[in-house]
């Protein structure tokens, strides 16, 4: 019962989740389509599957679907008009620039107060990196969630498609009390069923608990994830989680725990206190020689266990990636552009706020974090190597970690892991969208660039396989060899969620203004 009650305190503190402003309505010059008939003329398209860049290709969307893809020529070579679609209603020259799927975010909270509390906020850094889809964990209170999703899929806000996953237990209108038996838990699954829910995160539950949750979720066709938490994990680890059954590993609480190698529960120091946050996550990072090394049976075999159980794993590594260097993390491009000061204020090491925890924050601690990520990594790449799949998200809004930005963050911490940008582009798309069709028993409706699929896409003038910083709403900085000058290059130009077309640039202005206005505000104060 305690243990239940810890984990819904954690649930409402960490996300505020009754406490976020709902989007405002779609203003009028936000956004435009969708189209009878819009035409993408003249694009290298990197379609998602993993496959090379090809192009020029023409797309054809009408209202909301990829009606065509054509091929219209050859690289650095004319391109024959007669050859091409016939002429849209929206026409956009997209020759030289890339198009790729909308970005699937598949770990996502969308704010709250005091940090975040306009949801707005959250959405647009999302649209204006590139994101389309994301999977709350929840984005925020059950009902709330609830109606931004069908305003969203109504395209009545400026904001992504939303998929709502919800921990057990929570919801304002359950009257069923705390999950403490099974058949409790089956019923708590059962209720938030029939209220839109899609799938179940899960923190901390006993182990039967958990196995009960788990299979009614798959009964019922709704998503499971699993946040191991540190209260839980000596009980059930990421071995055992997808042994009950569990679709999808998020972080890496549990994996380093199915390792050990002398020791049954993480050896923690005499004197830690879980509560000190410092202490909690500084002791996760010594793990790393604490495991079966990479290449040993007991490694190998738990990479083929996983994919014997269709195991995806979304690590967000960027949610911790202020560890390895808190100094780089607090004066990042994007941080004075786009991070709300009073977000800021969340960030700065403080007791109260999840995450803030840079109490004393040494070099011994960021150095025992980069050994960590350098195993970490290691098993993931193995993993993706060896078939299994390995998904992008951003989990923003702690530890110095921004909205969408996050997600590029994530993408370059795949490559530096040793994957090929495709396989990181693939990871943030088709993967991250079977993690949420394979369990209501569907085909992908996006993730890829096919005749047929929604017109989920994102256009950007510079070659992201090239430089994944290019994604990046602030640019990467480059010499210009004619001018002598650095010049800032890159950004998603445009976003196409359902059809409609929404200047990427605009939305992250957008973002600006709301940044300057707080910063206004409280310069009067």
């Amino acid at each position: 019962m305690k243990q239940l009650l810890l984990v819904l305190i954690l649930a409402t503190s960490y996300f505020a989740i009754a406490q976020v402003q709902p989007a405002p309505d779609r203003g009028p010059n936000e956004g435009e389509g969708p189209f009878e008939r819009m035409v993408i003329r003249g694009a290298n398209l990197i379609d998602g599957t993993g496959a090379p860049t090809y192009g020029p290709v023409d797309i054809v969307i009408e209202g909301n679907k990829i009606k065509e893809i054509v091929l219209v020529g050859t690289p650095k070579v004319p391109i024959k008009t007669k050859d091409r679609p016939r002429k849209g209603t929206k026409e956009i020259d997209a020759n030289g620039a890339y198009v790729l799927p909308g970005f699937v975010n598949i770990h996502t909270h969308v704010g709250g107060d005091p940090k975040a509390p306009e949801s707005e906020y959250a959405y647009k850094l999302w649209l204006g990196h590139g994101v389309t889809t994301i999977r709350g964990v929840p984005a925020g209170e059950l009902n709330w969630v609830e109606n931004e999703k069908k305003r969203s899929s109504q395209n009545k806000i400026v904001a992504p498609r939303i998929i709502n996953f919800q921990v057990p237990g929570t919801g304002k209108e359950w009257k069923g009390g705390p999950l403490i038996t099974p058949a409790k838990a089956r019923e708590w699954v059962a209720w938030a069923d029939s209220k839109g829910v899609e799938g179940i995160k899960i923190f901390n539950l006993d182990p039967e608990i958990f196995a009960a949750a788990i299979d009614e979720a798959r009964k019922r066709k709704m998503g499971s994830v699993a946040h191991l938490s540190q209260m839980m994990v000596s009980r059930v680890n990421a071995r055992d989680a997808a042994e009950m059954g569990l679709q999808n590993l998020t972080h890496f609480y549990g994996l380093f725990e199915a390792l050990y190698k002398d020791e049954d529960i993480q050896h923690w120091p005499r004197n830690l206190e879980y509560n000190n946050e410092q202490d909690r996550f500084s002791q996760v990072a010594y793990q790393w020689d604490k495991i079966h090394p990479r290449g040993s049976d007991e490694w190998n075999q738990l990479i083929d266990f996983f994919l014997e159980k269709n195991l995806i794993i979304d690590p967000t590594m960027t949610a911790y990636l202020a560890g390895r260097d808190v100094m780089k993390a607090r004066n990042a491009d994007w941080m004075d552009k786009y991070v709300l000061p009073s977000l800021h204020d969340f960030y700065e090491p403080n007791r109260l706020d999840h995450g803030s925890y840079f109490y004393n924050w040494t070099t011994w601690e960021e150095v025992a974090w980069k050994n960590f990520y350098r195993v970490w990594m290691s098993f993931l790449n193995d993993y993706k190597n060896a078939g299994g799949r390995v998904t992008v998200s951003d989990d923003a809004s702690f530890i110095y970690n921004l909205y969408g930005v996050g997600v590029i963050e994530e993408m370059e911490l795949l490559q530096e892991a040793g994957f090929h940008p495709l396989e990181v582009i693939r990871g943030a798309t088709l993967h991250a969208a079977e993690a949420i069709f394979e369990p209501k028993g569907k085909a992908i409706e996006f993730g890829i660039v096919r005749p047929g699929l929604l017109a989920d896409l994102v256009i950007i003038e510079e070659n992201p396989i090239e430089n994944l910083k290019v994604l990046y709403g602030t640019g990467f900085p480059r010499l210009n060899d004619e001018t002598g000058k650095m010049e800032r290059v890159g950004g998603v130009k445009y976003t196409i969620k359902d059809g409609i077309l929404y200047d990427a640039k605009q939305l992250l202005k957008d973002v600006e203004a709301m940044v300057e206005k707080q910063k206004a505000e409280r310069k009067k104060q």
